[in-house]
């Protein structure tokens, strides 16, 4: 666990907290700890931002493309128009509001400085999660996912089903299972990892 889980930032107020871009590598070392998938693996990036006090990175937005293939053609005619919030992480000792704190200021910069007209975001109830900070963060509740499954691995590690077909282009052109996608692959083949059953997510998104 990152060392800075030891300091305690409750008795601080929210707006004196920075938000700032960072990059993805920035991103992951919150996500690894404080997150339940622990991964950003995967994942379709565009933004990434970083919650700060006193300049040191205590929590973590990343956005990026709809994770469910074609979903956006619920919302906009274009997969231009629709980003998700697709991570969302901070440090346990934070006071209270600072997610939905975060998530407003990193809306105030997605209508300043890009052209998307909705965030989709989902909150999984497998996880234990309802998706308050959404609503406090002024989200709207829009239904429930299909049922799905995910793989668990043999540390407790959580994959969406699709990740063993994640794929990359190498620089002469032939495309392969990205080395995680193979790792766990062969993990179910081994018997070190399983499916599970998982019910339908949360809703929620937010008009820009």
């Amino acid at each position: 666990m990152n060392l800075i889980n030891d300091l305690d930032f409750t008795n601080r107020k929210v707006k004196s907290f920075d938000v700032k871009l960072i990059t993805i590598q920035e991103a992951s070392t919150i996500i690894k700890d404080w997150h339940y998938s622990g991964s950003t693996n995967g994942l379709m990036v565009s933004h990434c931002f970083g919650l700060f006090c006193d300049g040191l990175l205590i929590g973590t937005i990343i956005y990026g493309g709809l994770a469910m293939a074609n979903a956006w053609k619920k919302y906009a005619s274009s997969p231009d128009d629709v980003i998700e919030l697709r991570r969302l992480a901070c440090i346990d000792k934070t006071p209270k509001n600072t997610e939905s704190y975060f998530i407003g200021s990193t809306i105030r910069w997605l209508k300043k400085n890009s052209n998307y007209r909705l965030i989709v975001s989902y909150a999984d109830p497998y996880h234990g999660h309802e998706g308050i900070v959404y609503r406090a963060a002024n989200f709207t509740h829009n239904g429930f996912t299909s049922k799905g499954k995910m793989i668990r691995d043999e540390d407790g590690r959580l994959f969406h089903d699709k990740a063993i077909r994640t794929t990359y282009t190498n620089k002469d052109g032939i495309k392969s299972l990205k080395p995680f996608a193979a790792r766990l692959k062969q993990r179910l083949k081994d018997g070190l990892a399983v499916y599970v059953n998982t019910p339908g997510k949360h809703i929620y998104i937010y008009n820009l």
